[in-house]
């Protein structure tokens, strides 16, 4: 989706205060944030399913609980979208295609499952940096304090995952 297309189709939406061009860069940062976050989470639902080996129980139960955190924030996302009048992508053509993210395979390891949710958080982390970055920008405390809550809960499992794959290289 291109600038020229959400200005030329979407009404300018006054009453937060954001001019239209405002309200669009913002909207683009979130909608990258949104496909890699859809990407994140699939591949987070197909890491539970597929997990097997001597770590399944710990692992399995770790990746629900964060794809079941993702598609929180997912939802998060996509309604802070619709905050400002637009509509939030929301095909898988439209998330592979504005995402970094890659979907993976299925037949992997316990540890190779972490250190790609681990490189999944790195460039999670800078898309939601950029985001604030450019939500600052334009005067946007609410989609600043939204993903400021989003990285406080990736970081700490960023921590948790490295140090359990750092007990995995240890043995």
């Amino acid at each position: 989706m291109t600038t020229t297309h959400i200005l030329n189709n979407e009404k300018q939406y006054k009453k937060l205060g954001f001019t239209n061009l405002e309200a669009t860069e913002i909207i683009l940062n979130l909608n990258e944030l949104l496909a890699n976050y859809q990407v994140h989470f699939h591949k987070l639902q197909n890491f539970h399913w597929n997990v097997k080996g001597r770590d399944f129980f710990e692992l399995h139960e770790q990746f629900e609980t964060m794809y079941n955190k993702a598609f929180k924030n997912v939802d998060l996302v996509a309604e802070r979208i619709r905050v400002f009048g637009k509509t939030p992508v929301s095909s898988m053509n439209e998330y592979l295609g504005l995402a970094d993210l890659k979907e993976a395979k299925t037949d992997l390891s316990g540890e190779y499952m972490v250190r790609e949710i681990l490189q999944d958080y790195e460039t999670l982390l800078s898309c939601m940096i950029e985001t604030i970055e450019q939500a600052n920008k334009n005067g946007d405390a609410g989609t600043t304090d939204m993903i400021n809550g989003f990285i406080k809960e990736m970081e700490k499992d960023h921590w948790q995952l490295s140090a359990w794959l750092s007990s995995k290289e240890n043995e």
